[in-house]
């Protein structure tokens, strides 16, 4: 009788696995490549993204769902990935990385690194990301690929039918209720991008707010899944206040694999292009949101938005005028 019940436990669990391993090796359903207006060229291109089949796998394959929800959103993952990037062995991954990315490293203040992080969060030269030092003119405040929507209130957000949350974004209804027909524009930084971020207009700041949240990753792929990421994830936000537009608010938003948001900023008063921190190993993303009539953005910015296409920035180049 106990042989029979252990063959029976044995044979359900033997079961199990093998369901487990059919429904995580099944096939993927192949998803649409990402594609991006270069700005400068004005040309559509396709991103090639740094570990492209296990983010497919987490965002749709049951098993990979079940261990996103489980893990990988998780603090404790990105945490402890980070730490493993400032660990000095892993500073043989850098010029495969440089290499397979095309990362251009003409621009960086140095050529060699302590670990990953430290090229991660490596420095340009000072005359790499020419200011536009206009007054009348906002800058891109990182390198990346934007979003931008002129009026939240009135356009989808990356999956038709979806608006963006701003009330759950900055949760404070009161501040929320400025920005809920305002502008927005959303610059998502690559692995391979220049990490540190800078401000995109002068003025006063507040304090910087801090609300905690998980760490789902901001790529495309993740977003078609489940739009409201920026409202989950963890993010902080400063806002700077302007005589020409208003009240901005600056946000970060962190990401799977982020170790951490630095704010290097010391001080109540910025300049625009000054630089306010950096992300440390992973991808993640910078978020702008305008009071109504603050900003004219750009018309190539929300032309190809309009389209579905993100569009490549520099930092410190015109992304909106008064």
């Amino acid at each position: 009788m106990k042989i029979t019940k252990t063959k029976k436990r044995w044979g359900i669990t033997l079961l199990l696995l093998a369901i487990i391993i059919s429904i995580a090796s099944y096939p993927l359903r192949p998803q649409d490549p990402i594609k991006y207006f270069e700005r400068e060229s004005e040309q559509l291109k396709t991103e090639k993204v740094a570990g492209e089949k296990w983010l497919v796998w987490l965002y749709y394959n049951p098993i990979g769902e079940a261990s996103l929800w489980a893990l990988a959103k998780r603090k404790l993952v990105s945490t402890i990935y980070g730490n493993m990037m400032d660990r000095t062995c892993s500073a043989k991954k850098i010029h495969p990385f440089i290499e397979d990315f095309d990362v251009d490293m003409s621009v960086a203040q140095k050529q060699e690194f302590e670990n990953f992080n430290d090229f991660f969060i490596r420095k340009l030269k000072d005359d790499a990301r020419p200011i536009d030092t206009s007054s009348n003119i906002v800058i891109s405040p990182a390198d990346g690929k934007m979003l931008a929507y002129a009026d939240i209130s009135n356009s989808d957000f990356i999956i038709k039918g979806y608006r963006f949350d701003v009330f759950s974004f900055l949760d404070n209804p009161g501040l929320a209720q400025k920005y809920h027909d305002g502008a927005l524009l959303i610059i998502r930084l690559t692995p391979v991008d220049y990490h540190r971020f800078h401000f995109p207009v002068s003025g006063k700041l507040s304090p910087n707010k801090k609300i905690e949240g998980d760490y789902y990753s901001v790529n495309p792929f993740a977003l078609r899944k489940k739009a409201e990421i920026f409202c989950l994830n963890k993010r902080e936000y400063t806002i700077i206040s302007n005589p020409l537009f208003g009240d901005c608010i600056m946000a970060e938003v962190g990401a799977t694999m982020v170790g951490s948001i630095e704010q290097t900023f010391k001080g109540s008063f910025a300049n625009k292009g000054e630089e306010k921190g950096y992300f440390e190993f992973g991808g993640s993303t910078v978020v702008l949101l305008f009071e109504k009539s603050k900003i004219h953005i750009d018309e190539d910015l929300l032309t190809n938005t309009a389209k579905g296409y993100e569009t490549t920035v520099k930092m410190g180049e015109r992304i909106g005028a008064k």
